[in-house]
């Protein structure tokens, strides 16, 4: 069963068991899966859902920031509670001590030696922990090894 039908199948399940808040934010996720697909003509396959699903978490996280620092914890709560539904569309996420090897491995393969080189290994790297590792992690060790 690829993500999208998936997501049906959780959304159809989140209706026969009312739980309000899990069905609207599939139908959310689906929204924005449903308008790229009508962009592009075609039904989407699981890397550009999984680009959707990760987009929408990013999302949400930047966003739980700011209601957190602006002290608005209903929102906060809410937010939190849509990452933890789109998370489990994700695959599972790689710890930081995998993140770590993945990025020494690419720093050795593209020969990449100082910080100038930063945006080279990123594109090598990006590929290799797609929907499993967030960007900004990723980006810090890189930054750590490149130095």
């Amino acid at each position: 069963m690829n993500l999208s039908e998936r997501l049906n199948e959780d959304m159809k399940q989140a209706m026969k068991s009312k739980d309000k808040f899990k069905l609207s934010t599939i139908r959310m996720v689906r929204s924005t899966i449903k308008n790229l697909e009508i962009d592009l003509k075609r039904d989407l396959n699981d890397n550009e859902v999984l680009d959707i699903l990760s987009r929408e978490i990013k999302q949400r996280k930047d966003a739980l920031h700011e209601f957190e620092k602006a002290g608005r914890d209903e929102l906060a709560t809410s937010t939190k509670a849509e990452i933890e539904i789109i998370a489990q569309y994700l695959p599972e996420q790689l710890s930081e001590e995998e993140i770590k090897v993945i990025v020494q491995q690419t720093i050795q393969e593209t020969g990449a030696s100082s910080k100038a080189e930063m945006g080279k290994v990123m594109a090598a790297l990006m590929p290799k922990v797609k929907g499993r590792a967030d960007g900004k992690l990723v980006n810090q060790a890189v930054q750590q090894f490149l130095q």
